[in-house]
């Protein structure tokens, strides 16, 4: 059996879906397991042993430059890679017309949600077969019985496994006693006060952790180190996903902001906590094998002594929260 997994972005869905390769080779371990996902996240499926290929698009990049004799030869190439031999599944876990798209390239029948499971409606008109799953869901759960009904095995009753094994990175920590804090965040809506960071990040300190405060833009560069200058932290410098795994497997613990690094940390067996600012985390709260808790909720910012009250109680053994 072929299955091309069809998962672009952001960040932290492709997280989510990480466990379906587990579950897959569980119930079929003769397949042969692809990815397609967006070029700048193709580290985090290449570093599942289970996936045996992995195609990147790029069409964060494309799309801005859809006259260019070179973005149609790439996509062209894309597409050739993608019709090279024939796949028994093209798995769309996203739900996005734009994930359909891609996925009708793929040499394959297209399966994804039905009308009332997609998160884009209108993707589902692209799909050969549908299956109906629950919205109101966790992320994770969702991409799993999205599998299981397409490949035809048991729904999995156990936790989700992510898999991803980091190679070794670019920059390695000042101390091997150090726990990641991560301010980093897609809108203003979802920042926490840098004040409260700074205390964190001296109550980590306290605890005999180096912060090591993660960012990702030039703005997210500034705020990181103003927060560790104020906590005795490190910044390290500016890393791809790769090298970014490979730092977060290093640390002892993590605590963030709903982005795509916190996700990372919690699946990398981290224990870790999720600051939410802006959005719900029913749906895509933190998941991990470490202990993991996720706080706040639209319009609910996290007070300072909630979030040093888990960073306490993170001392016990917690549930991965699905």
């Amino acid at each position: 059996m072929r299955v091309l997994i069809v998962k672009t972005s952001s960040m932290g869905d492709v997280v989510h879906a990480l466990p379906v390769v587990h579950d897959i080779r569980q119930a079929k371990p003769e397949a042969q397991i692809e990815w397609l996902v967006e070029s700048t996240f193709a580290a985090l499926p290449r570093m599942h042993p289970g996936v045996n290929r992995v195609h990147a698009v790029a069409w964060r990049r494309w799309r801005r430059k859809l006259l260019d004799r070179d973005t149609w030869r790439a996509m062209g190439e894309l597409r050739s890679q993608l019709r090279e031999q024939r796949y028994d599944c093209v798995l769309d876990l996203q739900g996005l017309l734009k994930s359909a798209l891609w996925g009708r390239q793929a040499n394959g029948p297209l399966m994804g949600f039905d009308t009332a499971s997609a998160r884009e409606p209108l993707a589902t008109w692209l799909y050969a077969r549908k299956a109906k799953v629950a919205p109101n869901m966790h992320a994770v759960n969702r991409c799993r019985l999205l599998a299981a009904a397409h490949l035809g095995y048991p729904v999995p009753t156990t936790l989700p496994v992510f898999g991803i094994v980091p190679g070794p990175g670019s920059w390695k920590l000042r101390s091997r006693a150090s726990a990641a804090l991560i301010p980093c965040a897609s809108r203003p809506e979802k920042i926490w006060p840098e004040a409260r960071w700074i205390t964190v990040g001296k109550r980590l300190s306290s605890m005999g952790l180096t912060p090591v405060v993660i960012w990702g833009t030039e703005e997210e560069q500034v705020r990181a180190e103003r927060i560790a200058a104020g906590c005795e932290g490190e910044v390290p410098p500016f890393l791809n996903v790769h090298d970014m795994a490979a730092l977060l497997a290093q640390t002892q613990r993590a605590i963030g902001l709903d982005t795509g690094f916190s996700h990372l940390a919690a699946a990398l067996g981290k224990p870790t906590i999720g600051i939410y600012c802006d959005h719900d985390p029913g749906l895509a709260g933190i998941v991990g094998p470490g202990g993991v808790a996720s706080i706040g909720g639209k319009g609910q910012v996290p007070s300072l002594a909630d979030v040093l009250a888990l960073i306490e109680q993170q001392r016990m053994p917690q549930r991965t929260n699905v």
